[in-house]
């Protein structure tokens, strides 16, 4: 470890939050139907959408027709993918002639880009065609994340109404947001991004010679133009099979440091436009420090766990002041822990380093970062509106202690919204641990790893874990493109998606019907320091204590191993 790691780690943490803030407040302004500086230019094109969709976007909806649209767009995304990489052996834009992809393989794909997971069972530079990746895969990566903001935004109206019904139009939500957020920081991060060497081109290779005089075949994609959505997007699939450890898409340490804050720099604009949104920015501030805590302690474990000596380096006798094993030595611990960090608190998944290849606690709190919920800030408005229910969890525990009855923002939190917030929580654990449980003892399910014994189950824990949490990212020592693993995969990413985004929008309907109320004398004060150590506690036991029997066998006990081989030394 060294200062220089440390000030890398703790400068990707602050740019992200800080040029969120600013964000925030346009994205608020976007949400809230509010003039910009791009309505000259894009109010046109809004218009031209809602006419060709016959869409009124200023009719609001109540929950249940938001989430009802929210669903049916989603399910006819899912179809459109699905066709597509199924016949793009005879669909234009394939000069690698790329056959159509497995039945189990397209259902998983389309499912992962739907649900904002972007997990990849297959490598993208022989798998997929230009135009899937461009018409299928990048199309996602644009919706998938429009969908996640439009969350927000009705559930910050849901705070600020009284006695109401509608809590937004989704159409409108999603239309706004795309246009005027997601397109044009990608067209600019793009722009950046070949500006410093990443290929954009429709080519399908490029011929070069190697220092031996061989000839090799490199493949060339549409790189910058994916790549910028799928940071900014926190999508993570990337079109090459190493994600952003290839030099295509990561070709300098500048490139590295400029992908690795767009990882979470629009999750953290979705807390400050959440609060702007819904009058509450100093409590959202509150949460905001929840989550940087949480995710600074993450990716500082990470950083100290990938610079212990690795026994298989202490055995060859050779330097091993850090686990160089899964890193581009351009990289190094530090820059992977800067990485890995915000990718697995967002629910982003892109990697510069092989997490299978961490250190047993690096992987271990990677994995415990998802399990938290994808909150530290998570996807853009998916993640704010999980921290929000874990906000009403805190204030209905300090409800309990104190026997009154809670209040958030200005709305009392009763019974129904408890019940919502918990089967939004709940289903959390439910989908990791019992497809993790299943597949650790069916054969079919434990021909694709390539480890056994505790790593070979955090190869497993892993994998349900970060499809139930959207996130994406794998182990690499397991083979996941086989039925089995790519049907309950694409399983455990609806579970995890659609089950909390439909139970945020039901606690949204409730509380847009309720009253707005002035703070009393005996109300939690939800803007201070005590409250934020009450979040703390409550993220962890509830996100986090139910998974400690599964790491204490999987990580936990891998870790000890590695002492044990250590001191034998």
């Amino acid at each position: 470890m060294t200062w220089q790691g440390w000030a890398e780690i703790a400068l990707t943490l602050a740019v992200a939050i800080g040029l969120g803030w600013p964000l925030g407040v346009y994205m608020s302004r976007v949400w809230n139907g509010e003039k910009t500086w791009l309505d000259p230019v894009l109010k046109p094109v809004e218009r031209l959408v809602y006419g060709a969709c016959g869409v009124d976007g200023g009719k609001s909806q109540t929950w249940f027709g938001y989430a009802a649209a929210l669903l049916a767009f989603n399910l006819v995304g899912f179809i459109l993918v699905y066709a597509i990489i199924r016949l793009q052996g005879v669909l234009p834009l394939n000069p690698q002639a790329f056959a159509g992809v497995s039945e189990h393989l397209a259902f998983n794909t389309a499912v992962s880009f739907v649900t904002n997971t972007n997990w990849q069972s297959y490598g993208g530079e022989t798998t997929m065609s230009t135009f899937s990746q461009m018409a299928a895969l990048t199309v996602q990566n644009f919706v998938s994340a429009g969908t996640g903001a439009a969350i927000a935004a009705a559930l910050a109206r849901a705070f600020i109404g009284h006695r109401g019904e509608g809590v937004g139009n989704f159409w409108a939500d999603l239309t706004r947001t795309t246009l005027y957020v997601l397109l044009p920081a990608s067209l600019v991060l793009a722009l950046v991004l070949v500006a410093l060497g990443v290929p954009q081109t429709l080519q399908a290779s490029a011929l070069a010679t190697t220092v031996e005089g061989a000839e090799q075949k490199l493949s060339l994609f549409a790189v910058a133009s994916q790549l910028a959505i799928k940071q900014l997007g926190m999508n993570g699939g990337g079109i090459f099979n190493v994600n952003s450890a290839h030099p295509f898409e990561n070709p300098s340490p500048l490139t590295n440091f400029i992908t690795a804050v767009s990882i979470n720099v629009l999750g953290w604009a979705a807390f400050f436009a959440f609060g702007r949104s819904a009058l509450a920015k100093k409590d959202i501030r509150a949460l905001v420090a929840t989550a940087a805590i949480l995710l600074s302690a993450g990716a500082a474990g990470i950083y100290w766990a990938e610079t212990q000596p690795a026994p298989a380096l202490v055995a060859a006798g050779v330097d091993a002041s850090q686990n160089m094993e899964g890193k581009d030595v351009r990289i190094g611990a530090a820059s992977a822990a800067a990485w890995a960090g915000p990718t697995t608190g967002a629910s982003n998944g892109s990697v510069n380093s092989m997490h299978g290849s961490f250190m047993p606690l690096g992987g271990g709190i990677a994995m415990f970062l998802m399990m938290l919920g994808e909150i530290l800030p998570g996807g853009i408005g998916s993640g704010v509106a999980i921290m929000v229910v874990m906000a009403l969890l805190a204030v209905f525990v300090a409800g309990l202690m104190v026997g009154r009855t809670p209040e958030y923002l200005g709305k009392k939190i009763e019974a129904k919204e408890i019940k919502l917030a918990m089967l939004a929580v709940l289903v959390v654990p439910l989908s990791m641990l019992g497809f993790s449980a299943i597949a650790a003892v069916l054969p079919e399910a434990l021909k694709g790893l390539l480890n056994s014994g505790p790593h070979g189950l955090s190869e497993v824990l892993y994998a349900y874990t970060s499809a139930t949490a959207n996130n994406g990212s794998a182990f690499a020592g397991l083979t996941a493109n086989a039925p089995w693993w790519n049907t309950t995969l694409g399983i455990a990413m609806l579970f995890g998606r659609f089950v909390p985004i439909v139970a945020v929008l039901a606690i949204a309907g409730s509380l847009v019907a309720k009253p707005k109320l002035a703070p009393s004398a005996g109300t939690l004060p939800t803007d201070s320091a005590q409250f934020v150590g009450l979040l703390v506690g409550v993220i962890l036991i509830l996100g986090g204590l139910q998974f400690f029997p599964a790491l204490a066998l999987g990580p936990i006990v891998e870790h000890f191993q590695v002492l044990t081989t250590l001191a034998a030394r």
